[in-house]
């Protein structure tokens, strides 16, 4: 197990502190390049602004095919089984875009945010939607 470093965000960063801490392992641990490699916050059917739209939190370039969500407890867990539906139906709309979408548990980024991400690049999901758990 490692312990993370980061605690905070940068200020301006329109994320959370989990989904900074894997950007920043993407960029310092795996050299990717957040303008020619993946992007984040990606919307996709409209994102936010329409009924049914999506925000996938990194997209990659090179495998095409790949997304991940972090998922936060409170947000992604904590608000019960709607919310668990809605993040089991944004992963079935990405799939019929040809997209896997992998999800992890912010409590894992903040036990080892570059395992999680390398097993993530890898399409193994641990999170507990995933059945990691």
């Amino acid at each position: 197990m490692t312990t993370q470093q980061i605690t905070t965000a940068p200020s301006g960063w329109k994320g959370s502190v989990p989904e900074y801490m894997v950007y920043n392992s993407l960029i310092t641990t795996f050299n990717l390049d957040p303008v020619t490699d993946f992007s984040f916050q990606s919307e996709y059917l409209g994102g936010r602004l329409d009924k049914g739209g999506l925000i996938l939190d990194f997209v990659f370039e090179n495998p095409p095919d790949l997304a991940i969500n972090v998922q936060g407890e409170y947000y992604h867990y904590g608000k019960g089984k709607v919310m668990i539906q809605n993040d089991m139906l944004t992963r079935e709309q990405i799939a019929s875009m040809g997209i896997n979408l992998i999800f992890i548990d912010e409590s894992d980024v903040l036990k080892d945010v570059d395992y999680y991400v390398k097993e993530a690049l890898n399409y193994k999901d641990h999170s507990k939607l995933g059945g990691g758990r």
